[in-house]
């Protein structure tokens, strides 16, 4: 007889998961409040799961519960950010040391194709590409010089970041004709196995955007909206009406 008590664990996991990929890739924006009705139909489920994920997602602080008007994805300040970012600096500074001194042939070729993707961003500038290549650039390096406990860490700070901003620059503090040589560079570090290098380029990538939000600070944030869409290559953006599409799968089309 199937435990009911590890079932239900499972499916709050899943449910878990699918609602933290929603807020990575954009479905669901910073500010919005999560239409709860709508996802426990979508996704084939009671509110039970749907709620204990929701909660486990606030005690991660990517989402908040509001009293009397539900769980709205967690928008942060831009001074809760500057913190952010200068956490991620250090944190992030450190799995590019690790990577450098770890990585493995196999995992070089892997850095490569990030390599190929961002070069090719100089050609065919968009910003939504870009931005997902610049996550899992990110995660990649976390992925191949964290520990475990670091990896954790590192992994909910960087859907923090990636989650907080405007729709229009789709997750960018900074344009990417500004970060793609950085990219490229803190790549060729790690490629070349020097972890002093890698370390010092990933840190001084997140100090230049440190320096973007303080300045956002003091200056307001819509010279940073103009100034990528602007950098964009001559090309403006405009919000792409499918990030707001719920796509959520019937998490009990299977027996979980």
């Amino acid at each position: 007889m199937e435990n009911m008590g590890v079932i239900h664990e499972n499916l709050d996991q899943k449910v878990y998961l699918i609602i933290k990929d929603m807020i990575i890739e954009r479905q669901l924006l910073p500010g919005e409040k999560i239409p709860q009705d709508k996802l426990a139909r979508e996704l084939g489920i009671s509110r039970t799961p749907l709620v204990s994920a929701l909660k486990y997602l606030e005690k991660e602080k990517l989402v908040e519960a509001k009293p009397r008007r539900g769980f709205f994805v967690r928008l942060f300040t831009k001074h809760e950010m500057v913190s952010i970012f200068e956490l991620r600096e250090v944190l992030e500074g450190l799995a590019a040391r690790r990577a450098a001194l770890n990585i493995t042939d196999i995992q070089v070729e892997k850095l490569k194709d990030f390599s190929k993707a961002f070069q090719l961003s100089k050609s065919f500038p968009d910003v939504g590409s870009y931005a997902k290549v610049d996550r899992g650039f990110h995660n990649y390096v976390t992925e191949i010089g964290a520990k475990e406990f670091l990896k954790n860490i590192l992994q909910t700070y960087n859907i923090i970041s990636f989650s907080y901003q405007v729709v229009s620059s789709e997750g960018l503090v900074r344009p990417p004709v500004e970060t793609i040589d950085e990219h490229l560079a803190i790549i060729d570090a790690i490629g070349r196995r020097d972890p002093a290098s890698a370390e010092e380029l990933m840190r001084q990538h997140f100090r230049h955007s440190i320096a973007t939000l303080k300045n956002e600070i003091e200056n307001g944030t819509q010279n940073r909206v103009a100034k990528i869409e602007r950098l964009q290559f001559g090309k403006s953006t405009t919000p792409s009406q499918g990030l707001r599409t719920l796509k959520t799968p019937n998490v009990l089309s299977k027996k979980p």
